[in-house]
């Protein structure tokens, strides 16, 4: 099995390095981390990550893989990255996308008519590709896995290699990795979480909301062009 993980500028790490500790402990699985180019990735928080392909490069693969982040903002516009998805998409068995990385395959035409999970801020854009937004924090949909927030990308590929394997090996990775988590505070969720918080929260976010409420306009028209 070979999966595709795309590696893009300003991408939140988690959401690619969580489902990478899940599927790196599948038997057989070769993965690569796709670019441009092969220089350096910085992630939204500084990380920096080595690509091992480029998008000229890359193999099909069996699974593709789609994080999300702020850098989602300019991957939405970018044809090089739509032109990708597509590509990857039309012969992979599956597709996951997590967090805001569901616009990307939203952007890429996959999600007309299926429901979809995406952070909770950005879950309102799903409908403009023709999606359903779908508040889950994890959602299937035929080939298509996609989920909330950034720590949602671990639950998903555990969903997804029992689906695509079977329960016993999805339970044997999550008690190699000891995943039990117990957060430290009720929250995590809009609905879950003190009112104070969630304003605080929105009005830290207003200005990359409204610069991607834009960019997903015109996302869409480019998609019906």
């Amino acid at each position: 099995m070979h999966v595709n993980f795309l590696l893009f500028e300003a991408l939140t790490q988690l959401d690619l390095a969580g489902p990478y500790e899940i599927l790196a402990r599948l038997p057989g699985v070769t993965i690569d981390f796709v670019s441009p180019t092969l220089d350096p990735v910085r992630s939204d928080r500084g990380l920096i990550m080595m690509p091992t392909t480029t998008l000229e490069l890359a193999a099909p693969c069996d699974l593709l893989v789609v994080p999300g982040g702020p850098g989602t903002d300019d991957a939405l516009i970018d044809p090089r990255w739509i032109s990708f998805i597509t590509q990857q998409a039309s012969s992979a068995r599956y597709i996951l996308g997590i967090c805001t990385g569901s616009l990307l395959l939203g952007a890429a035409g996959l999600l007309h008519g299926k429901r979809a999970a995406c952070h909770w801020q950005s879950r309102e854009f799903i409908a403009a590709f023709g999606g359903i937004p779908d508040a889950s924090r994890t959602c299937v949909d035929g080939n298509i896995f996609t989920s909330g927030g950034v720590t949602s990308g671990i639950d998903m590929a555990l969903r997804a290699v029992a689906l695509m394997f079977d329960e016993d090996t999805a339970r044997q990775i999550q008690l190699q990795i000891e995943y039990d988590p117990e957060p430290p505070f009720e929250g995590g969720r809009p609905e879950t979480s003190p009112p104070a918080i969630v304003e605080h929260c929105l009005a830290a976010t207003q200005q990359r909301r409204t610069i991607r409420a834009g960019i997903v306009k015109q996302a869409v028209a480019a998609l019906k062009s």
